[in-house]
């Protein structure tokens, strides 16, 4: 007779709003939520530095499912170049690589940085999570390996000097798209003024609608630990990331039907809100949901929806 396996956690569901501090891994805070909420399954929505601080949106449960459009969500970033010293991870985590003199100023930093807004060209850094042949780049640069990452296109929608606290540190905002590297950023633009450069400072401020003036520290999640109430009181659905979508209202007939991979015909009411939502015409994708709670992701074709990814309850 077979054992049941015994279930590690709880069906916990919903989104964290994360203010990751220095020094601790993106793995080490999905441990730290993991255990606090007692959840069974935890993910994060895109890698920070260790020694970067700010948004880490963290997804438990079925949120989970989400993860791919918190990474492919627009991200807002406030840094610190230090000019003068370059090293092997554009930041202060690894050896030093290079010294000069050259200071950049103000203007010519600003002058740059305009050649980085738009759809760009730009390699990853070689300590990133990018994998070749099957191994993380950050592994293969701590061993030694030589290898080569090749540029991929990026979006840039903003970027500019907010401050220079001296000449050997610029300090710079940027709003990008997915896959964007602030320490590439970093690196290129020093050897574009002919300088030395690395990230001195990082923080990452916001991550699609997660913002770090709402956002709650480890500190403050780890002081609620025997607050249960207060602790859960953080969580935002799991639509949170899906704001910007097509919504569809369904009945709560319709719900089950979707949540069993059923395809559903809809309203004509139903079709026209879903139609003056969207941004696109060409855009088909919905989220369907049963008054506040998410369904099912899918599909709006010949007035019927077809469910892709469904949420249990």
């Amino acid at each position: 007779m077979s054992r049941q396996r015994k279930r590690k956690g709880e069906p916990v569901t919903g989104w964290l709003n994360l203010f990751k501090p220095v020094d601790m891994t993106s793995t080490q805070a999905v441990a730290i939520v993991k255990r606090l909420f007692n959840a069974e399954k935890v993910g994060h929505g895109g890698t920070l530095d260790p020694l970067a601080d700010g948004i880490l949106p963290i997804a438990l449960g079925e949120a989970t499912k989400t993860v791919q459009w918190a990474m492919d969500s627009e991200k807002e970033y406030v840094f610190t170049i230090r000019w003068g010293i370059s090293t092997a991870s554009q930041d202060a985590e690894a050896e030093v690589t290079a010294t000069s003199d050259v200071r950049p100023p103000r203007e010519a930093v600003e002058a740059a940085l305009k050649n980085y807004i738009g759809k760009i060209r730009q390699v990853p850094p070689k300590f990133s999570a990018i994998k070749v042949a099957g191994e993380r780049a950050y592994d293969l640069a701590r061993g030694g390996e030589v290898f080569e990452l090749e540029a991929r296109e990026v979006d840039v929608h903003a970027a500019k000097v907010i401050g220079m606290p001296g000449a050997d540190h610029s300090v710079i905002h940027a709003v990008s798209g997915k896959g964007f590297y602030v320490r590439a950023m970093a690196r290129d633009l020093a050897a574009d003024l002919g300088a030395e450069g690395h990230i001195s400072q990082l923080r990452r401020t916001r991550v699609g609608a997660f913002e770090a003036a709402k956002a709650v520290s480890v500190a403050d999640l780890q002081a609620l630990a025997e607050d249960r109430e207060g602790l859960f009181a953080h969580l935002k659905p799991l639509h949170a990331v899906l704001n910007s979508m097509p919504h569809l209202q369904v009945t709560a007939q319709d719900a089950g039907n979707l949540r069993q991979g059923r395809t559903i015909m809809l309203m004509p009411h139903v079709v026209e809100a879903w139609r003056a939502g969207r941004s696109d015409e060409d855009d088909r994708v919905a989220l369907a949901l049963a008054g506040d709670d998410a369904v099912a992701l899918g599909e709006v074709r010949a007035g019927h929806f077809e469910p892709v990814r469904v949420f249990a309850l």
